[in-house]
């Protein structure tokens, strides 16, 4: 029996991966998927704007969330019982699409697969990174080697990049494709620098494509035929020495409220707030007194978006959720009294 391929979409937390997946659903031309969430937090926010977005492509029977921990971190527990389940079904799925955590290493998912009750039935097709190529060309990813000398001076053990820097540098290393997303964002120049230097941390052979709002064709992203499980020696990770990956550098939490009045204040608050807390991320739900349609708020370090999505469904409460991550040391009672203001 053929084994049923596997594409893990792996890239930084607001890379643009649920709306890489959201046009490959809608572009799936005839193939049957289906599609595994992860989130790292509580509230699963991707899986929601997924369900539903090709109802022939990938039923909601067919999207499976995995939210509260990173899929690095509880294979054992998560992942492996949930592959198991969709491989056993009568009509399995055709191809597996999995959307990793923002925070998530690949290496440990891609091991997975060489487990005895995954290995004869599934391989992985392909790892895709999703590079936001804005955040890219900031410097987010790295280093600020003034600072990393002034601190290795304090303490000579700090060896090693920023979390951000290895976290990058991990899915680089792993990935059979990468889509240097959010292009249309970035002069010509800026993109090429990128590119090179995209190339000196991945795999020779290892393409790169350029995209701009998650549009890459099925064609490019699924049959890479790369069998990455077979692979895993040539793809290393800063963390291959550790026995246990945990993310003790990054925080993340909710905040709930009811419905506002109005997006502006919310809007106006949050790049001041982003900025004095170096907040990594916000994204969630917010329900809009007098609008039926509910509001999706993304927030990636100083680039905020918000667009209304589907109209709020009879069963659903309306409530406003946001899942703020940032790196450890996060002041909770500050932001959550920020935000808390601002949903009103």
């Amino acid at each position: 029996m053929s084994k049923i391929p596997t594409t893990v979409v792996t890239g930084f937390l607001g890379a643009g991966k649920t709306t890489l997946i959201r046009h490959l659903l809608q572009n799936a031309k005839g193939r049957r998927l289906a599609l595994i969430v992860n989130e790292f937090g509580d509230v699963g926010v991707d899986g929601e704007l997924l369900r539903g977005c090709n109802d022939e492509a990938c039923p909601e029977d067919d999207i499976v969330e995995l939210a509260n921990g990173c899929i690095c971190c509880t294979v054992a527990d998560d992942f492996l019982p949930t592959m198991q389940k969709l491989l056993d079904r009568p009509n399995p799925p055709e191809h597996i699409i999995i959307e990793t955590s923002g925070l998530a290493l690949p290496k440990p998912l891609v091991k997975a697969f060489q487990w005895p009750g995954i290995r004869t039935r599934a391989t992985v097709d392909g790892v895709v990174a999703l590079i936001d190529a804005d955040a890219v060309a900031a410097g987010r990813f790295a280093t600020d080697e003034a600072a990393l000398a002034l601190a290795r001076a304090a303490d000579p053990s700090l060896d090693h990049d920023s979390p951000l820097e290895e976290l990058y540098e991990d899915q680089l290393a792993c990935a059979d494709l990468v889509i240097l997303n959010k292009s249309d964002l970035v002069d010509g120049d800026a993109l090429a620098r990128i590119e090179s230097d995209i190339a000196g941390e991945t795999r020779g052979g290892v393409k790169i494509v350029r995209a701009a709002h998650g549009a890459v064709d099925a064609g490019v992203l699924l049959g890479l035929f790369a069998g990455a499980e077979d692979d895993l020696a040539a793809r290393p990770s800063h963390h291959d020495a550790e026995p246990d990956h945990d993310h003790d550098d990054f925080d993340s939490f909710v905040v709930k409220a009811g419905e506002i009045a109005s997006i502006e204040p919310l809007i106006a608050a949050l790049a001041p707030l982003i900025g004095s807390h170096d907040i990594l991320r916000i994204k969630g739900l917010i329900a809009v007194s007098g609008r039926s349609a509910r509001l999706v708020l993304q927030a990636v370090g100083p680039r905020i978006q918000h667009h209304y999505d589907r109209a709020w469904q009879a069963e659903e409460a309306r409530l406003s959720q946001l899942v703020v991550i940032g790196q450890k040391g996060l002041d909770r009672p500050a932001i959550e009294a920020a935000l808390a203001a601002a949903l009103t």
